[in-house]
């Protein structure tokens, strides 16, 4: 009360970077919350593959339909879903043709999206298409699209094949501009031109209780296919190029708790000092030794702990303005987040400011300590 602008200062500083830890604290582990979210929304435990890394172009699964029926029927699964993955043309007339990604997927009740308008897949030449390919192509559910598929590597001229739009959905790993589409996996096999047309990239499972049971029996049933829990997934993922922005997070922490361990130092030694004959004479009072350097404490408390509380809004205002710019880097999937709140990272929040509200505090309360009565306030009155 005594120094308001000094104060205010402080806590400003401490609020500013203690948002700056908070939302360092978040990134650490936001990635990895948010692709675990999102694989979870989708409904699916597990995913197999024919090899050890995760579908990205790799070798097929040869006979996957009955490969899928095989793995339905154990008893620690629910439900599997055989998922081919191609690039397709869609062309409406008098609009431009949309690249799409597009991907066939067999019979199961379990999908891995949601409807927003019109009907799931039924039969027939169904076609589900997201946001993006409906707003480009200026469809609604019911009408007729042309689908140009490419289902290998090669250069393709396949056959155009029609099909009418049953629905628009929603995809979970879509990312903001993707035009995504959808169809049974005999729908693509057709546009496909009949190549592998009992091939998937992946299985995707629902186990019944716990998925490491069920991958675990996958992988009995299966010696030749690889079955990876959602957990497995994200740690692969976290092991690649996650570590990334851990190691960011890990430096700027550092430094953040650096600068305000040294800010705080600085106000209460600067306060300490012009506040020495003041101090010495209430020692000579009565206070006590102890009694002056809890003073000091107590004030670092105080400006540590206002501004610690006022950096959590202001962390998660400024959490959501860097994860929308961090969001526009390419081939970001839209629902997924680089900072998310977990009570774990407010309790190390916590923990850090006080820490450092206390290792901040032991140099002055050392002069406090340390501070000769009679001297002090000798230099004090010829001063």
């Amino acid at each position: 009360m005594r120094q308001p602008a000094r104060a205010t200062l402080g806590i400003l500083g401490v609020a500013a970077v203690g948002a700056l830890l908070f939302d360092m604290l978040l990134l650490s582990q936001g990635l990895v919350i948010s692709m675990r979210n999102l694989l979870e929304q989708s409904g699916f435990d597990i995913r197999v593959t024919a090899t050890d890394s995760l579908p990205q172009g790799g070798p097929m699964i040869d006979n996957a339909s009955s490969a899928a029926r095989a793995i339905a029927a154990l008893p620690s699964v629910s439900a599997a879903l055989t998922i081919r993955f191609a690039s397709a043309r869609i062309e409406r007339a008098g609009k431009t043709p949309v690249r799409s990604s597009l991907q066939g997927v067999g019979l199961s009740d379990t999908r891995p999206w949601t409807i927003l308008r019109g009907n799931d897949l039924q039969r027939g030449r169904e076609l589900l298409i997201n946001e993006n390919a409906a707003r480009m192509l200026d469809v609604t559910p019911g009408a007729s699209v042309t689908v140009r598929a490419s289902c290998s590597g090669d250069s393709e001229a396949l056959p155009p094949v029609e099909f009418r739009v049953a629905g628009v959905a929603a995809f979970p790993f879509d990312t903001p501009d993707a035009a995504t589409a959808a169809t049974s996996a005999a729908s693509l096999g057709e546009a496909c031109g009949g190549q592998e047309p009992d091939a998937a990239d992946v299985i995707m499972v629902a186990a019944k209780d716990d998925p490491v049971i069920a991958a675990g029996d996958i992988s009995q049933l299966r010696p030749d296919l690889r079955a990876f829990t959602n957990d497995e997934s994200v740690g692969r993922l976290e092991q690649g190029g996650f570590t990334y922005f851990r190691q960011i997070s890990t430096v700027l922490t550092t430094v953040t708790v650096s600068f305000a361990l040294l800010l705080i130092t600085v106000l209460l030694t600067v306060s300490v000092n012009q506040r020495l004959g003041e101090i010495a004479a209430l020692r000579a009072l009565g206070f006590t030794r102890m009694r002056v350097v809890s003073d000091v404490l107590a004030e670092s408390i105080l400006i540590v702990g206002i501004g610690g509380a006022l950096s959590l809004p202001l962390g998660v205002a400024l959490a959501a303005g860097l994860d929308r710019i961090l969001k526009r880097m390419p081939q970001i999937p839209e629902n997924l987040h680089f900072f998310v709140f977990e009570p774990q990272a407010l309790g190390v929040h916590i923990t850090l400011l006080a820490l450092t509200a206390f290792v901040a505090a032991l140099y002055p309360m050392r002069i406090v300590a340390r501070l000769p009565i009679a001297a002090t306030l000798r230099d004090e009155v010829i001063s």
